[in-house]
């Protein structure tokens, strides 16, 4: 089924519709409305909805898009902070919402960081996401972290945070080798901040995430023992990767050395310049760390507050 494309929106229009509704946009919750239909029609072309098929949206905001992806038959779970938009979308969405199957909606009125989101709906599903930048990094932890995971993730970011997420060997960051560890990554396209009404201070991006398969990945206790190793490294970046893992992990200088020698890296290269291979093999040769309150951390990075 070929998904219809959004409606017509522009400034105006969504100036308008907020005020009919009693409602406007609220800086403390990051809200931001994209009005620019190319990039509308751009997310909902890479969604590829299909009908039956399910989709979670977290921040649906008035809801153009999620009209769109119900016209396509999609089944979607919306999670939407602001009560006043939640409101409006029960009184838009009557029929949908008393529906069940393709082309219906269920409404879930909350934080979607309160939320158990990888369980909102059976495999397969996808994410289409118009993220509160500020909370980009736990929700994406939330959706990668355990299964089971989404089959695929189109979401619009802060252009900053979209860089650093698909960065390569060189620009990593602990949210990189997260993310890529996961997922296969890629900008979809960027978007200026005159495609949102109001518009934000700052360029966003258009990315899409494509897990890998379950069997891809570590096993439980070794994948704990990874992030607690890629953590430790990226509390200096900057500095030598010998050198800070000497200062940040409980192993002897010696071991680290070898660990660095057999995994091939040279121990004056930066945390930053490592690819996620790179990492699995170092985790490999240093083998067990043992027990450090520094690295008792989640690999979650903090909630954010909103």
């Amino acid at each position: 089924m070929t998904p219809p494309g959004p409606p017509r929106v522009d400034p105006a229009g969504i100036r308008q519709t907020l005020r009919a509704a009693g409602l406007r946009a609220r800086h403390s919750l990051s809200q931001n409305f994209l009005v620019d239909v190319d990039v509308l029609e751009d997310i909902l072309a890479e969604a590829a909805p299909v009908a039956g098929g399910g989709v979670l949206e977290i921040g649906p905001g008035l809801g153009f898009l999620t009209a769109a992806l119900l016209e396509a038959g999609a089944t979607v779970c919306a999670v939407e902070l602001d009560p006043g938009l939640a409101a409006f979308l029960r009184e838009r969405f009557v029929t949908a919402l008393a529906g069940s199957g393709p082309g219906s909606l269920r409404l879930i009125e909350g934080d979607a960081l309160d939320q158990p989101l990888t369980r909102l709906l059976p495999q397969p599903y996808d994410v289409v996401a118009n993220l509160p930048y500020h909370i980009t990094s736990p929700i994406l932890h939330r959706l990668l972290g355990e299964p089971p995971r989404p089959r695929r993730l189109v979401l619009m970011v802060q252009r900053e945070v979209a860089e650093r997420i698909a960065a390569r060997p060189g620009g990593l960051s602990y949210l990189s080798v997260f993310v890529q560890y996961h997922a296969a990554v890629r900008i979809l396209r960027r978007v200026p901040p005159t495609a949102f009404e109001p518009a934000p201070a700052v360029d966003s991006a258009v990315i899409v995430v494509e897990p890998f398969a379950e069997d891809d990945r570590l096993a439980p206790a070794d994948e704990d023992a990874l992030w607690r190793l890629v953590q430790a490294a990226f509390r200096e970046r900057r500095k030598m990767i010998h050198n800070v893992l000497t200062r940040q992990l409980p192993v002897p200088p010696a071991r680290i050395a070898s660990a660095l020698a057999d995994a091939e890296i040279d121990p004056d290269r930066r945390p930053q310049t490592l690819a996620v291979g790179e990492w699995l093999r170092l985790l490999e040769a240093l083998g067990p760390i043992g027990s450090d309150e520094r690295g008792r951390r989640s690999p979650a990075e903090p909630r954010s507050t909103r």
